[in-house]
């Protein structure tokens, strides 16, 4: 019905070892952050095979960049059309860092973590 896409951000991937940080605004969930705000945990050290599987099942979802440790995947809601970027890294200590935010807006009434811990439990 609506269209609130947004501009695809420009800083996402992996620099040094790193997500993007999220930005002062409550819609942002990373497992890299210190901040308790958007501060969540990595996800268990599974492929990103494995993650692409559970994500690409969910409503929603557009899968931008695959790569072996990387995946970035965007969600647009059914009703506004708002869309979340979400990437998933594997890093070197097998773990799987995640980053999911939205692009506009300042509060996302908790979709990002709900959406990430829902990703959690279907690894399990």
């Amino acid at each position: 019905m609506f269209n609130f896409t947004g501009k695809r951000p420009s800083n996402l991937g992996v620099k040094d070892g790193k997500l993007a940080a999220c930005p002062r605004t409550p819609n942002c969930v990373n497992s890299q952050s210190d901040d308790a705000q958007s501060k969540i945990d990595a996800l268990p050290g599974v492929s990103i095979a494995e993650i692409k599987k559970v994500v690409t099942g969910m409503e929603g979802t557009t899968i931008v960049e695959e790569k072996d440790n990387y995946l970035y995947a965007e969600f647009k809601s059914k009703l506004m059309g708002y869309v979340d970027d979400v990437e998933f890294y594997l890093d070197n200590a097998n773990a799987v860092q995640v980053r999911s935010a939205s692009r506009l807006g300042k509060s996302d009434l908790g979709v990002n973590r709900k959406r990430v811990e829902e990703i959690r439990s279907k690894l399990k």
